[in-house]
């Protein structure tokens, strides 16, 4: 029956074509401009790192005092050295990392070409198993490497092809700034959507192209290049790292398997800022916080709040376009009542005719969507052409493109589910009559 059905459809389309077309482009238009908004969104809320971040969580602490803040009571987005030290070697978490982002002069080898600089990420050896980083070749570097401040770095396969020709890097010497690093692992194509792991250098920000431990980094005066908060008197020269203790340039991230890791992290963070507070370090009051990765990019809205706003509106035209659809099958079904009364006369029954009329609606709203991804592909090419940070990835996957066709379809039969109701209500007789 189904294709019986189908042939039905096709015939009424064809012997319909201005209220046809007009249908399929109201469709189409509210599936092109819904989809457009909501692919920008799958891609901008994505999880980076699925499987794992559950476990992953970022803490706060506040060393300043409240006159210190000018009232403020929005927690310091990063830590001290000194605190991110402390933690990293409390080693209260299944792995833990701090970083900091900079930006290196790369010698090439051979002296044939001339240095350039390259993003760099200062950090600690639990950064490459925690965030799952794929390696092409080689490994990341150990805890000793960090307690020895080691020279030695991870680069990139990118920049590994641009220095050597090739992408067997490890075991290359690598002159970065004034010293060098021995290069001990290549990463494969590596770029986390958002950029979790430093949301001060943009959501969407390019990984770094050069790894290397965070001591090591202090100890050769690599330069720094990320977010810095400094309060009291201190000041910081930003051509260089920084041990001062009113200065925050540090992120932290800990990996807790278990409800109670992070119960017991959190109350490692409490006892840690009392004992800081007796130090003199911290305020009388000191504040903590532990946040999970979604949770934190929820803090830091990587999802801007136009760009949801966006969307609700390219939802509110698909429903539009959609009561405009009714009008319109409403008025093509009215026209065929007689057909259709006819066929009831000659014994189909209510759902029989009720069924044509959804298949119907399903082709038209096949027909749409089709012409829907059509306007999403040129309204994510416009979005790909703004200067925005996240437009580079504004890009459908198959998940939404198979999301347009069910959207698409869902819609129309959404829309002719009423028009289809009334249609079958009417007695035959009296429609026939009316004929």
């Amino acid at each position: 029956m189904f294709s019986y059905y189908l042939d039905l459809a096709l015939r009424s389309l064809r012997r319909h074509k201005a209220v046809t077309a007009l249908m399929i482009v109201a469709i189409g238009l509210g599936i092109g401009a819904s989809m457009t908004m909501l692919t920008l969104l799958h891609v901008m809320s994505a999880d980076p790192l699925p499987g794992a971040s559950s476990t992953l969580f970022y803490p706060q602490l506040e060393p300043r005092s409240h006159e210190q803040t000018d009232g403020d009571t929005e927690m310091l987005g990063q830590m001290t050295w000194a605190d991110a030290m402390n933690l990293l070697h409390a080693r209260r978490g299944s792995m833990q990392a701090a970083m900091s982002s900079g930006r290196v002069a790369v010698t090439p080898p051979g002296g044939n070409a001339r240095a350039f600089f390259a993003d760099a990420r200062y950090t600690s050896a639990d950064f490459f198993p925690m965030f799952r980083t794929p390696f092409l070749n080689g490994q990341g570097w150990t805890h000793d490497d960090d307690d020895r401040r080691s020279h030695v770095v991870v680069i990139s396969r990118a920049l590994a092809t641009r220095l050597f020709g090739v992408d067997e890097a490890v075991g290359k010497t690598l002159r970065l700034g004034t010293a060098s690093f021995q290069v001990i692992g290549v990463l494969d194509h590596w770029q986390p959507v958002p950029l979790f792991y430093d949301l001060t250098m943009g959501g969407y920000a390019k990984a770094e192209e050069v790894f290397m431990p965070m001591e090591t980094a202090v100890d050769t005066h690599m330069p720094l290049t990320g977010s810095i908060t400094c309060w009291g008197t201190a000041g910081l020269d930003r051509g260089g790292l920084t041990h001062a203790d009113q200065c925050a340039w540090t992120e932290f991230w800990v990996k807790l398997d278990t409800p109670a890791q992070v119960e017991a992290y959190r109350a490692f963070l409490d006892h840690y800022a009392k004992e800081q507070h007796a130090l003199g370090r911290f305020p009388a009051v000191s504040r903590i916080q532990l946040t999970d990765l979604k949770g934190w990019l929820d803090t830091n809205h990587v999802v801007p709040g136009s760009v949801e706003l966006q969307a609700l509106l390219a939802f509110g035209f698909l429903i539009v376009c959609l009561v405009n659809t009714v009008a319109l099958l409403l008025v093509k079904f009215s026209r065929r009542m007689g057909e259709l009364s006819v066929r009831r006369a000659m014994g189909a029954a209510k759902r029989a005719i009720f069924a044509q009329l959804l298949i119907e609606a399903a082709t038209i709203g096949v027909s749409g969507g089709v012409l829907g991804l059509m306007l999403a592909s040129v309204g994510l090419w416009v979005v790909r052409q703004q200067p925005n940070d996240y437009a580079a990835y504004a890009r459908m996957d198959g998940s939404m493109l198979l999301l347009a066709i069910v959207l698409s379809i869902a819609a129309s039969l959404a829309a002719a589910i009423f028009p289809a109701w009334r249609t079958c209500r009417v007695a035959p007789a009296l429609a026939l009559k009316v004929q």
